[in-house]
């Protein structure tokens, strides 16, 4: 249905929508060119994505540090890494309907405050038990931020640069990992572990601070929930005149469906086994990411390197997938996605196989990381999009939201993967070879799912 406000008429035509004053909210963006009121919104946007992706790597950073300092055997830091992300679990699936009710700026800034302060608060923990807790609270924020970010940053955006706008929105996450990373290498020698994750809550702070002054609400929300016109009249006019004048707006959007519905359309005999596989392979992707990011640096100390080594090592893992993200996406416009996501997967377990049989040449060991770092978080950024693509319309938001939270369980299991196997006595070069079989389950995965879902709902 076409949600109006304050009696707009349907948009029968373009004529008679000029005549009586009515605009068409998603059709007036996709008419203008990029503003620098737009351009404001993708960095405050990438912003949020970047500190997100700093404050979720933190822990596998400073966990060499945090080990030694308080005499704690590397597999008893499994909860402290998990806990985050099981924080990231709630906050993505509870977020999504505050967001619907309340307006997205208002999660966004929220989130962005919960993240920040808990991980300020997280520098000054006494012991581990106090340090899970508050990880764990952290995770509501990290996980409630990015999907919201990304929520508002497309209902900005025309169509025609929507996919390449939020793409490089995402390459910030990649970016803040890595960021975290390069900067843990100075400051956790100079200042110790507690440097970084008082960073990581100032920066978020600072920047929610900014979001509640500088980002607009979402016209599409203010417009779906009968907000005024002169408000909405007020964050579309920096866009282009045309808003300025407009007296009725509209948002084409179809019915909403129920919850109860929507589960059955991503369930029923067309998409249930495309789901599970869409679930299985996101899973096992995020057991590799999150294995590596959490326990990389420790593996590499072990191994023999020194605290920066290790630290920019953990570093290259992420920025690889800032190198590769907008080439997957070119290839998936190019070539069958699920063979080229299937191919990415398999190349990220034969580098990551690589990387353990290379110790003691840092060298070799730096360049294989960066490149199973863009094979693996390449596939991994190419799976939203692969959701997106298999729903209808009135299951997609569902579908891919479910695929990212279900997903976080994948994340759980690789950091404490990495605990269990270390508790075991297993070296670094067996840790890295168990990787092969979470990655070749995502490849299989991601190819059965091309042939049993025949077409893509687009």
């Amino acid at each position: 249905m076409t949600h109006t406000l304050a009696g707009a008429v349907p948009l029968a035509d373009s004529s008679a929508t000029a005549t009586a004053g009515t605009l068409d909210v998603q059709q007036f963006i996709n008419r203008q060119a990029l503003s620098a009121y737009q351009w404001r919104i993708v960095a405050l946007c990438f912003l949020i994505v970047f500190l997100d992706g700093l404050d979720t790597a933190a822990m596998g950073f400073i966990a060499p540090a945090l080990s030694v300092e308080w005499g704690i055997p590397r597999a008893s830091l499994g909860p402290v890494m998990s806990a985050a992300l099981g924080g990231m679990v709630f906050g993505a699936l509870g977020s999504g309907p505050l967001a619907d009710r309340f307006g997205r700026k208002g999660v966004l800034v929220v989130a962005t405050f919960i993240f920040g302060g808990f991980s300020l608060l997280s520098a000054f923990s006494s012991n581990l038990e106090q340090l899970v807790i508050l990880r764990f609270l952290t995770g509501l924020g990290l996980g409630a931020a990015m999907p919201n970010a990304t929520t508002l940053l497309s209902e900005y955006t025309p169509e025609r640069l929507k996919s390449l706008l939020v793409t490089s929105m995402f390459c910030g996450f990649n970016l803040g990992m890595a960021g975290g990373g390069f900067v843990s290498a100075w400051m956790i020698p100079a200042y110790g572990w507690h440097s970084l994750l008082v960073l990581g809550g100032v920066l978020p702070l600072a920047l929610a601070v900014v979001l509640l002054l500088w980002l607009p609400e979402s016209a599409r929300y203010l417009v779906v929930h009968g907000k005024s016109a002169e408000r909405i009249r007020r964050v579309l006019a920096p866009i282009g005149r045309e808003a300025a004048e407009a007296r009725h707006f509209v948002v084409p959007e179809q019915k909403s469906v129920k919850t109860g519905n929507v589960f059955a359309v991503i369930f029923n005999r067309s998409y249930s086994a495309g789901t599970l596989l869409l679930w299985l392979t996101y899973f096992m992707g995020l057991v590799i990411v999150y294995l590596l990011t959490s326990w990389l640096p420790t593996l590499m100390r072990d191994a023999g390197a020194s605290l920066e080594q290790a630290a920019l090592i953990g570093a290259l893992f992420q920025f690889g997938g800032v190198l590769s993200a907008v080439f997957v996406g070119w290839a998936m416009d190019r070539f069958n996605p699920h063979k080229v996501i299937g191919l990415f997967y398999v190349l990220a377990g034969v580098f990551a196989y690589c990387v353990g049989q290379s110790l003691g040449q840092v060298a070799l060991v730096a360049t294989l990381v960066l490149v199973a770092g863009m094979c693996i978080n390449g596939a991994q950024s190419a799976m939203p999009s692969l959701a997106a693509r298999y729903y209808p319309t009135h299951g997609r938001a569902t579908g891919v939201s479910w695929m990212l939270g279900i997903g976080r369980f994948g994340a759980i299991t690789g950091a404490w993967m990495g605990a269990t196997l270390l508790g075991l006595g297993w070296t670094f070069t067996q840790v890295l070879t168990a990787l092969l079989l979470p990655a070749g389950l995502a490849a299989l995965a991601v190819l059965i799912k091309g042939v049993v879902s025949h077409a893509d709902a687009t």
